[in-house]
C-alpha cells in the first residue's frame, strides 16, 4: 500500500513556538531571522509597560501601553500569558493568539521563562526552545556592548540570567547561539521536524 499526503488530512491546529532565553543571548534576533525561511509564520507582538528601546518600533516590537492599561486588559482576561520580568509587565494577546491557531497558522512566541510555563500549561502541544549563551561571561559581554542599559541593570540582568538557565528542563529544545547563521539552522530545523510530527496529523478515513 502506497501511503501519500493526501491520505492525511490538514492539522486541525497551529503550532505555538516559544523561544525564551536570558536577555541578551539574542533570542529576538532568531526569531526575526527565520521568519525569513518560514514567512507564513505570526510572530506574536507582546503588550508590555517598559519604554522603547532605540530602534523599536510601536506596534511591530511590542505594543507599549500605560500599566493601568495593562491591568485593565489583565483583569478582563486579555492574555494567554503575563509576567513581570525587571518591574515591567508583558503580555501575550488571548485574542490574537487563538485565532491564529484556529485557521491553522503557526505562532512564534518570544517569551519569558514565566511565559513560557504558563502556554504550555494552557496549550499542551506547544513547542519550548531555550536559547543559550555560550557563556555566562559571554552574555555579561552582550548586554554591556548594547549601550541600552545602566551598569547596574546590567549586572541585574546577568543575575537573573543565571535563575532562567535552570528553567531549561521544562523545555522541549535548547539551542547555543554561539553563531547567529548556525542557530538560526537549528531554529528552522527545530520548527520543519515539529511540522512533520504524524501526531499532528489525522487520516482520511477509509
Amino acid at each position: 500500500m502506497t501511503v501519500e499526503i493526501r491520505d492525511f488530512t490538514k492539522r486541525g491546529s497551529g503550532i505555538i513556538f516559544i523561544v525564551s532565553a536570558p536577555s541578551g543571548a539574542g533570542k529576538t534576533t532568531l526569531t526575526r531571522r527565520v521568519l525569513r525561511d518560514y514567512p507564513e509564520m505570526h510572530l506574536s507582538v507582546s503588550f508590555t509597560t517598559r519604554a522603547p528601546r532605540s530602534g523599536e518600533t510601536p506596534d511591530k516590537d511590542y505594543h507599549f501601553v500605560s500599566e493601568k492599561r495593562f491591568r485593565r486588559m489583565l483583569d478582563a482576561g486579555g492574555f494567554a500569558e503575563w509576567a513581570e520580568v525587571h518591574g515591567n509587565l508583558y503580555g501575550t494577546p488571548r485574542r490574537v493568539l487563538e485565532r491564529q491557531l484556529r485557521r491553522g497558522t503557526d505562532v512564534l512566541l518570544d517569551i519569558d521563562v514565566q511565559g513560557a510555563r504558563q502556554i504550555k500549561q494552557h496549550f499542551v502541544s506547544a513547542v519550548a526552545i531555550f536559547v543559550l549563551p555560550p557563556s555566562l561571561d559571554e552574555l555579561r559581554r552582550r548586554l554591556a556592548g548594547r549601550g541600552t542599559d545602566a551598569r547596574k541593570t546590567i549586572e541585574q540582568r546577568w543575575r537573573h540570567a543565571r535563575h532562567e538557565i535552570q528553567e531549561i528542563q521544562g523545555y522541549d529544545y535548547f539551542i547555543v547561539n554561539r553563531d547567529v547563521k548556525d542557530a538560526v539552522k537549528r531554529l528552522a530545523a527545530i520548527i520543519a521536524a515539529e511540522r512533520l510530527k504524524v501526531c499532528r496529523y489525522t487520516r482520511k478515513p477509509g
